[in-house]
């Protein structure tokens, strides 16, 4: 084995595997060879490499997201960093832990007027879990430093590099275990001073790591409170929004379904299933906002007690709902973090899904209520008019949706695109074999592709990508590395620009309109899978999409893409046709 001869390079690398951050994506770059020498050189670490740091962090994020791990980015210094922010916000809001490790100038060449340097220390500070700023050695290159910063060095080189050390032991033990503890992204900012390329074969630091210490849980004295409540409550209900699979226990799950004052809302994303629940929820509200009833059905929609777990909630309708109409509590179950989304949190319970219903579990029961039956009644019907309305539309983004879900095969990953694709996904029932997964942490189009790309290297089931024109060109780079399956899936909804633009208020049909919102493109897909060796399939219409679908997820060599060009014109007009249709 090789290592760096600079100490805080060799810290690093021994910190992150002794944390068990095993995976390593790593753009190219001089500044940062001392980190690619020391994670490359260490068979215990699996290497990869992007090129474009901006889909090199959201790859690395998509890895976290499926191994729940922190997974680490490596880039070198200057602008390069500043590519990893839309990724790091991502994991901000979604709690993935995203550790970015970034080479940097040392502190005497920054704001001097030398090549690739910027001000890296706490460039994420609105956005990160923990930012580390490690301070450079000063027995490495000492002959610099006693040149430009000889006031570094107090005593003697030896006892200022000891504090040196014992200051990054401290910051890397910091930063790692609240990656692991929390699940937000953390910074490690590391000072390197040329050469960067010697090598040692036997390391010459042995860092302080300090023993991983899990953060407790917070809330068990407010349970038996709070099961007292729902006993006595008639309307409950429970929201869930980004959730891992197979997370919660189905026992828990079942007992909520079969409880007469409970109805549980769940978004495409939640990976949660059963009968009774309501997967759909901007089918239950729609009619209610076009009923000329509104005010009295609302009224008996809004809960007593508002339970809630997992991410962020996709659906604008059931968030102005909750605000407007407030339930007596809210309660959310979140080891870190609790939204107050709804401006009515009650508590906040710090802990597990799993280990809260554990102890709530025993100490609750169902309760006689009409809530669950009437809201029932209602969903039923809105799923026959759904069917009604599906049978009888032209071929158009919906139509094309019904159609692709219903063939996807079993036990598949499905990552979503952001705007358009993940809100038709909502409007229709998904297997309970899919896991799925959508970047909803800032509901960007970046970065949905490299997401997927990376989320498939480590699962045992394929992935399939469905994302819309924009995103998709927009992401093109991370189709740009050697980690794409054979059985990598892409669907591209080619509507020829920003379709989701169509249904927001203020849309005009104005040349304005479509070059500044929905950005009418003329771009072929076709191309872009030329140039990455991507199979390349086509559909526009109904027939030829079930054509086209029945090759589609074939065994194959290479990865394929599937582009079903939609109507663009007409697509909004269907959606919101839709709405009025089960209203």
């Amino acid at each position: 084995m090789k290592y760096s001869t600079i100490p805080v390079a060799q810290s690093i690398v021994a910190h992150c595997k002794a944390k068990g951050v095993r995976n390593i994506i790593i753009s190219p770059g001089s500044r940062n060879a001392p980190l690619i020498i020391g994670f490359t050189e260490d068979d215990y670490f699996k290497c990869f490499s992007i090129v474009d740091e901006r889909s090199a962090a959201f790859f690395a994020l998509g890895i976290a997201q499926q191994l729940r791990q922190p997974v680490a980015v490596v880039c070198t210094s200057g602008s390069a960093l500043l590519n990893y922010y839309p990724a790091v916000a991502e994991a901000f809001y979604s709690d993935i832990p995203l550790v970015v490790i970034s080479a940097d100038r040392p502190s005497y060449k920054i704001d001097v007027g030398d090549g690739q340097t910027i001000r890296q220390d706490d460039v994420f500070h609105r956005h990160i879990g923990y930012s580390a700023n490690l301070k450079q050695d000063v027995s490495h290159a000492t002959d610099r430093i006693q040149r430009y910063v000889p006031e570094t060095i107090i005593d003697s080189v030896e006892i200022t590099q000891s504090h040196i050390q014992s200051y990054n032991d401290e910051a890397l033990n910091e930063a790692l275990d609240t990656a692991i503890n929390t699940g937000l992204p953390v910074h490690i900012n590391a000072r390197f001073e040329e050469p960067l390329y010697d090598t040692v074969k036997e390391p010459s630091v042995f860092p302080t790591i300090e023993e991983f210490q899990p953060l407790p849980d917070e809330g068990f004295e407010e349970i038996s409170k709070c099961a007292l409540a729902w006993n006595a409550a008639k309307r409950k209900m429970v929201l869930v929004g980004v959730n891992d699979p197979n997370t919660v226990d189905q026992n828990f799950l079942d007992t909520l379904a079969q409880d007469p004052s409970v109805i549980v809302l769940t978004e495409t994303t939640s990976n949660l299933h059963h009968p009774n629940f309501f997967p759909s929820i901007d089918s239950l509200l729609a009619p209610i906002e076009n009923s000329i009833h509104k005010e009295e059905q609302f009224k008996l929609l809004q809960p007593n007690i508002l339970l809630t777990f997992g991410g962020l909630i996709v659906s604008k309708k059931i968030k102005a709902f909750l605000r407007a109409y407030k339930p007596k509590q809210h309660w959310h179950i979140d080891k870190v973090k609790a939204y107050d989304t709804f401006f009515s949190l009650s508590y906040h319970f710090k802990m597990r899904v799993n280990t809260f219903f554990t102890k709530f579990h025993p100490q609750i029961e169902n309760v006689s209520s009409t809530y669950f039956s009437y809201w029932n009644t209602v969903k039923e019907n809105y799923q026959i008019a759904r069917q009604k309305y599906i049978d009888q539309i032209e071929f158009s983004d919906m139509l094309a949706f019904h159609q692709i879900i219903k063939y996807i095969p079993e036990n598949y990953q499905l990552q979503l695109g952001n705007s358009s694709t993940v809100r038709y996904a909502q409007l229709f029932d998904l297997k309970t074999s899919f896991q799925v997964f959508c970047n909803r942490g800032t509901s960007g189009i970046d970065g949905s592709t490299s997401t997927a790309i990376g989320a498939s290297v480590y699962n045992n089931t394929p992935t399939l990508l469905i994302t819309g024109d924009l995103s998709f060109l927009y992401d093109s780079n991370g189709l740009w590395n050697t980690y794409l399956r054979s059985d990598f899936r892409i669907i591209v909804i080619n509507n020829r620009g920003g379709g989701i633009f169509r249904i927001l208020p203020g849309k005009e049909d104005t040349s304005n309109f479509e070059r500044f919102f929905e950005t009418k493109h003329d771009l072929e897909v076709r191309k872009y899978c030329e140039l990455f060796n991507i199979e390349h399939l086509f559909a526009d219409s109904q027939k030829s999409l079930a054509f086209a679908i029945s090759a589609f997820y074939k065994a194959s060599e290479r990865p394929r893409l599937l582009e079903v060009s939609t109507p663009r014109i007409m697509n909004d007009k269907i959606l919101l046709g839709y709405f009025d249709f089960i209203s």
